[in-house]
């Protein structure tokens, strides 16, 4: 028989055992637990045609019908998680129920140890939203386009800081052009799992580095309770001259097409105006791409400082500002740790 395990257990043993999730492709491209292997009991045609038979001829007919869809797969399914060898593994479904179920069954015929998620990805998820209302002592890091905060960010957890790159996460940079060069976004559903993961794995009672961000990112939104915490954390800017910024975004950015950095152009092209959208995209077409950068610059130095004026008021001229001059974060990095371990 088969262990049944919370979802704090299921996660805890997930990390030496693999986890297999039987629900069908569709289900799982829409958001899974992060490194769980897919392996659908049922595609989503045949889960469709189970369910319609369910409701319409009752359990009986519809079970028969799956095993139906289920029977020339038996032997696959064994040769999949064999391979993986592993004496035991984690399986869910939905609910925890009859697919994850059928899926121990059999691989316990082969003798292979199956433990199921009590509840299944639904459980799951409704402890990945949960995890978000816990009380975190966030620090948020701000400053303008071309600051280097995701920089600073990577460095603080080399550092050996507690940081989360939600950009990273969100497979974006946040702006108009912060799809380039990125993998394409996962669901909100999935970033929020993933988000939980690297959440969970950090000390609630020491200081977490975020990035100030908005509430989406790109496509992407940031869940309400960990936002709502995010706008009640302290927040520390860095002050970095125009042109040291210019020449970080040129050295990020430039390495693209001009025809794709055009098409990020346009997306704020009612933002920045006609007149100064068109003189951007001349210039970065011709290969000026110091003059478009800096059209784009100007824009989103306004709307940042305009952004935290809105969400801080009075409150920003007391808030910390660390200043440096130059591409080199090492000297800033420092002063952030400093600023981290006294704060909390």
């Amino acid at each position: 028989m088969p262990t049944i395990l919370n979802t704090e257990e299921f996660l805890g043993r997930a990390k030496s055992l693999p986890i297999i999730d039987v629900r069908s492709p569709g289900e799982y491209d829409k958001a899974h637990i992060p490194g769980a292997f897919n392996l659908p009991l049922f595609n989503d045609q045949e889960r469709a045609v189970v369910g319609t038979y369910y409701k319409q001829r009752g359990r009986v007919q519809a079970v028969q019908k799956g095993l139906e869809f289920v029977g020339p797969k038996l032997k696959e399914f064994t040769k999949f998680v064999l391979k993986l060898e592993s004496p035991e593994v984690l399986v869910h479904c939905w609910r925890g129920g009859m697919r994850s179920s059928a899926m121990a069954w059999l691989l316990e015929t082969v003798d292979i140890k199956c433990s199921l998620l009590k509840g299944g990805y639904k459980a799951y998820r409704n402890y990945v939203l949960e995890s978000f209302a816990n009380e975190y002592k966030f620090i948020l890091l701000g400053g303008c386009t071309g600051s280097g905060k995701t920089e600073l960010i990577d460095l603080l957890i080399k550092a050996g800081e507690q940081a989360i790159d939600l950009e990273g996460l969100a497979n974006h940079k946040g702006s108009a052009f912060g799809a380039i060069g990125q993998e394409p976004q996962p669901s909100s559903e999935y970033f929020e799992n993933k988000l939980s993961e690297e959440l969970l794995k950090l000390d609630p009672t020491k200081p977490i580095w975020l990035e100030d961000e908005s509430r989406n990112i790109g496509k992407v939104n940031i869940p309400q309770a960990f936002w709502d915490n995010m706008r009640t954390s302290p927040l520390v800017v860095v002050d970095i001259p125009h042109q040291v910024r210019l020449e970080r975004l040129l050295r990020d950015y430039a390495v693209f097409p001009a025809e794709k950095l055009a098409e990020s152009i346009k997306k704020i092209e009612k933002r920045l105006g006609y007149d100064k959208c068109k003189f951007a995209l001349d210039a970065c077409l011709a290969g000026d791409t110091k003059t478009a950068a800096s059209i784009c610059l100007e824009y989103y130095d306004k709307a940042y400082n305009n952004q935290l004026e809105t969400r801080y008021g009075e409150r920003l001229k007391s808030m910390p500002r660390i200043s440096s001059s130059t591409l080199d974060n090492s000297i800033t990095l420092e002063d952030l740790i400093h600023y981290g371990r006294e704060k909390y």
